[in-house]
């Protein structure tokens, strides 16, 4: 345990954050505007920092990649440093970190999609979203090319990646050049041949969980006509109440009904919003996907829904599931295979006896799950950061060995691991912007791992 003496020892309080996208730049925010004398050292198994924000959101949403530019402010700050192309349980691991720094927050996010355990989900043609948004978002790496022959493709899921992976789907390759979609994926898209797509939510549209903007956008396209049956307008008593209750479920069913109500235009290509369809079986033959089996669903009161019985094949080619994210474990720590997240109390990791592991603490989806907005992570983030300082000022906190600001980058250069900084995150910025400037664009995404290392690079 650190005694009161080392308290008092004229150094910074040293901490590893481990993951460069919101949760962890929220984290280093919370430390950095304690009253500790802090130094951050954040770590990012790929060369760029912003997570999900740089590769997880859809090319065509600025507005929502304007995060970037505070979540850029943070990482200028002094005090913070990064160390990209750094990946945790390979590069190092917990005993490592634990030996340079007071304490270790996780905030490796949700990567991977949840499992839908349906018949034939595993035939060819079927594809998770985060895969689909890796692919069109140029993360180093996915694999370069993405099939996209079928000219119908079902997406499951009611939620705004279902929307963003519908939307990318049905836009033309044009319509996203002026976006910082990297050369490959224009040319994909370029050969897409997708002309309608369905996407099944199993309840209704007062419990689809879109926001407004997402749902609006997706009919200023115009190349996408969005279609509503409108026998899907149906609603309970708990689903009215539902309604009354929260203005963006009032806007969002609100935009739904008028897609409901109005005829469908001739656009060519069309996106229909169905409600109330389980999906239950992906049909295929010869080992690819010729079809989608649903369920007809109806309102039982609550706001939930049960099963008639009747079943619908629709006819399609390539099914995209988008029923949420999934953490993967992390190495040395305890697991939740259910929730998957790490086991933690406010943040604080427990070992499998329920106990505090010293020192260490999680903070964003692999700590609550893959639900939330950007305004939850920055407070999950206030609230592990405000454990993680009571614990040092109470004096349980473990010293490392080696605390001194030239540990890491020692560790990295004797373990003969490249590494990026803030400065080459600058530096392949500029990279980016150079390329989009050539092209009237404002950005072009250097995809290539090797590539990224190269622009990141000092020139001296």
């Amino acid at each position: 345990m650190r005694k009161e003496s080392e308290l008092r020892e004229h150094r910074p309080l040293r901490v590893a954050v481990v993951g460069a996208g919101p949760a962890g730049i929220y984290a280093a925010e919370a430390l950095l505007k304690s009253d500790v004398d802090v130094a951050v050292d954040v770590l990012e198994r790929l060369p760029a920092p912003f997570g999900l924000i740089r590769y997880g959101v859809a090319p065509d949403h600025p507005r929502i990649k304007g995060i970037i530019t505070a979540l850029h402010r943070v990482l200028d700050k002094p005090g913070v440093r990064l160390f990209g192309n750094v990946d945790y349980g390979t590069d190092l691991g917990l005993d490592d970190l634990r030996s340079m720094y007071d304490a270790v927050v996780f905030s490796t996010g949700a990567n991977s999609d949840r499992p839908l355990p349906i018949p034939g989900i595993e035939l060819g043609g079927s594809f998770g979203a985060a895969d689909f948004v890796s692919w069109y978002n140029g993360h180093p790496d996915v694999p370069r090319n993405w099939p996209l022959t079928a000219r119908k493709v079902a997406v499951i899921g009611a939620g705004n990646v279902a929307l963003d992976v519908a939307r990318m789907l049905a836009k033309t390759a044009d319509e996203l050049l002026p976006t910082e979609i990297p050369p490959n994926v224009y040319q994909g898209l370029k050969v897409n041949e997708a002309t309608e797509v369905h996407l099944f939510c199993r309840r209704g549209p007062v419990q689809a969980k879109f926001t407004p903007l997402e749902l609006w956008e997706l009919d200023t396209s115009p190349n996408i006509e969005v279609v509503v049956d409108p026998e899907d307008i149906d609603y309970d008593d708990a689903s009215v109440q539902a309604r009354r209750s929260s203005m963006i479920v009032d806007q969002v069913t609100a935009v739904i009904e008028k897609y409901a109500l109005r005829d469908p235009g001739n656009r060519p290509h069309r996106v229909h919003l169905h409600f109330f369809e389980n999906p239950v079986e992906v049909v295929g033959d010869n080992g690819r996907v010729t079809g989608l089996r649903t369920e007809r669903t109806e309102l039982d009161g609550t706001g939930n829904v049960r099963s008639t019985g009747r079943f619908t094949d629709w006819d399609v080619q390539a099914v995209y599931r988008a029923v949420g994210y999934l953490s993967e474990p992390v190495a040395k720590l305890p697991f939740d295979d259910d929730n998957g997240t790490i086991p933690n109390e406010a943040g604080r990791v427990l070992d499998e006896d329920d106990r505090r592991l010293a020192g260490v603490y999680v903070t964003g989806w692999i700590k609550r799950g893959p639900v939330g907005l950007i305004g939850h992570t920055r407070s999950d983030a206030e609230e592990t950061i405000a454990c993680l300082l009571e614990d040092y000022r109470n004096g349980i906190l473990d010293a490392p060995q080696d605390p001194s600001p030239e540990a890491m980058p020692t560790f990295l250069a004797s373990h003969r691991c490249p590494y990026t900084t803030w400065e080459g995150w600058l530096r392949l910025d500029a990279r980016e912007r150079a390329i989009g400037e050539g092209q009237d664009r404002e950005r072009v995404k250097v995809v290539e791992r090797e590539a990224m290392l190269d622009a990141s690079a000092d020139p001296g």
